[in-house]
């Protein structure tokens, strides 16, 4: 047994998809009971597939498709943030009009790479195998960043998701918070590509945080249970690609998954069973 969990991390690439990993399923979970209790999951999906232009331009170019990812993650932020604040424009419409056009954008340059279904799956579907020395300092630098605005800003974070009215009477600018956390939201999006990739990294914005949520009531705790949630569904997610030979970011999520349906199910306070018991005992 203890071979099984240690023979594959003899080998140098496993180790960064390690590292790689615990790093995703750490930060898109920490990030992602914002996701949750701001109710921004389309947001965070939207996000995602913007990305497509800055992969396929960098890809073009024969640049780095994380740098690329990371320029236009940050481009369609902050024209969402612009177009529904100064535009006129409410937020999931500005959200519904960029995330078209970039993920039009992105289809049509995509479809002048005759090589494209094969050379960038890994962005689509995740390759946290396939993670080179570059892509884990990008990624790490990244993660860095994220969590330290939000253990610096936690409690302005906190107050504008739970009470924006009150949070504005103090002076706190939620506005200017809701704009620095979709800035947030792209990076940690462009952190969790490798390893998940397009097409599920919004379910790990989302699944283990909305599990954690079902478990405690908290958001300190919350918090810190999703990044637990998180990490090991990624390395169990890692293990499944290594032995079985499946994709890496489809495991993960499916081991997220299973664990968010535990809890809905047994969840002591908030879970199906334990609030059908308390219906019969009223």
């Amino acid at each position: 047994m203890i071979a099984w969990l240690t023979d594959p991390f003899t080998l140098e690439f496993m180790q960064r998809a390690l590292l790689a990993s615990l790093i995703v399923g750490v930060l898109c979970s920490v990030i992602g009971t914002f996701v949750v209790l701001r109710a921004m999951a389309f947001l965070g999906d939207a996000l995602a597939h913007a990305i497509l232009p800055g992969v396929a331009i960098a890809y073009l170019l024969g640049a780095n498709l994380l740098l690329g990812a990371l320029v236009a993650a940050i481009v369609v932020a902050v024209g969402i943030g612009v177009f529904s604040r100064r535009g006129g424009l409410k937020e999931d419409t500005a959200i519904g009009i960029l995330f078209a056009a970039a993920l039009a954008f992105g289809v049509l340059l995509m479809s002048t790479v005759r090589s494209y279904a094969t050379d960038l799956t890994h962005i689509l579907f995740g390759n946290v195998l396939g993670v080179s020395a570059s892509d884990l300092w990008l990624t790490g630098i990244l993660a860095v960043i994220v969590l330290t605005v939000l253990i610096a800003f936690f409690k302005e974070f906190q107050l504008a998701s739970f009470d924006p009215i009150l949070a504005h009477m103090l002076g706190k600018r939620p506005e200017t918070l809701r704009f620095t956390m979709l800035i947030l939201l792209a990076l940690t999006i462009v952190v969790g590509l490798q390893t998940v990739g397009v097409g599920l990294v919004a379910a790990m914005l989302v699944t283990p945080a909305a599990t954690a949520y079902l478990l405690t009531r908290r958001l300190a705790t919350m918090m810190v249970v999703s990044a637990v949630i998180g990490a090991a569904s990624s390395v169990a997610g890692l293990y499944a690609s290594y032995y079985l030979d499946v994709a890496s970011g489809a495991a993960v999520v499916l081991i997220a998954t299973a664990a968010f349906l535990l809890a809905y199910a047994f969840a002591p306070r908030r879970g199906l069973l334990a609030r059908r018991a308390a219906r019969h005992a009223v």
